[in-house]
């Protein structure tokens, strides 16, 4: 997230990621709290959309015995030797997380970029 506001740019996706994670922390469907996978594990994907707010990021890790895990990017995942990303950025579309009222998560909000 830092790298993109030093950029100038305010919106992109993460379009693929593949590399290595040691531990890796995943929120699955429905959890409140992520899970820590210890470990080496391999990141097989990684896509989401950045804003300079926060980043809404998925992927899914195989373990030595090669047991694939997936979810929702949880705040503790670090690279282990390796992450190799595509990054695409939007010039002219300002993403921003805020929250909704209705879901109770901080939700995408999608813009024009002024001028």
């Amino acid at each position: 997230e830092d790298e993109l506001a030093r950029s100038g740019a305010t919106a992109a996706f993460v379009l693929a990621g593949i590399g290595s994670l040691q531990p890796a922390c995943i929120r699955l469907a429905g959890a409140a709290e992520p899970m820590r996978l210890d470990g080496a594990l391999e990141l097989l994907t990684l896509s989401g959309s950045v804003a300079t707010n926060a980043a809404h990021l998925h992927l899914s890790v195989a373990d030595a015995q090669g047991k694939v895990t997936g979810g929702h990017a949880a705040y503790g995942c670090i690279v282990r030797t390796t992450a190799e990303l595509l990054l695409l950025p939007l010039p002219g579309w300002d993403f921003a997380r805020e929250p909704d009222p209705t879901t109770g998560w901080a939700e995408l909000v999608i813009r024009p970029r002024p001028g």
